[in-house]
């Protein structure tokens, strides 16, 4: 899910903008708040807005931050028992979940947002085309990863 960076500066893990906003979460500590939580599986991944507030009990180092996995360095503690890596959550917001005003966002990972909800859209006829051609061909024994790579337009 990464992109390539244009400076240096970008390319320092985490961020001064994802420490920034860890201050925001520490100063939201004891209030509601509303998740919108990466869901991953192996073939699919997805961001769930929870109309439920949670209260934010606590923000915590997490002790085996992993950029390659998407683990970040801090955890949310909510009143429900969970603890939530920040690498799993596409952003929290106060006062409501769906459309919370820009004041009201304390945390978003721009760059997950970037990847999942606002990129240019991949799925086309000739994707979902390539897509079940490879996946037949592999059930059968004769995969084509080629495929995939191309775009493929052929039948």
């Amino acid at each position: 899910m990464s992109k390539p960076h244009d400076s240096a500066a970008e390319t320092v893990w985490p961020s001064p903008e994802y420490l920034e906003q860890i201050q925001l979460l520490k100063t939201a500590v004891g209030q509601k708040i509303y998740l919108a939580e990466v869901r991953q599986s192996e073939i699919n991944l997805s961001v769930t807005l929870d109309s439920q507030p949670f209260e934010l009990l606590d923000v915590i180092d997490f002790p085996r931050p992993d950029p390659a996995r998407n683990l970040m360095p801090h955890v949310l503690l909510l009143d429900d028992g969970r603890g939530i890596n920040l690498g799993r959550v596409a952003r929290v917001s106060l006062k409501r979940s769906f459309q919370p005003a820009a004041t009201d966002i304390v945390y978003q990972d721009r760059q997950l947002l970037d990847d999942l909800l606002y990129c240019e859209r991949r799925l086309s006829q000739d994707r979902v085309k390539a897509i079940s051609k490879q996946h037949l061909g592999a059930l059968l024994g004769r995969p084509e990863p080629e495929l995939l790579e191309q775009g493929s337009d052929d039948d």
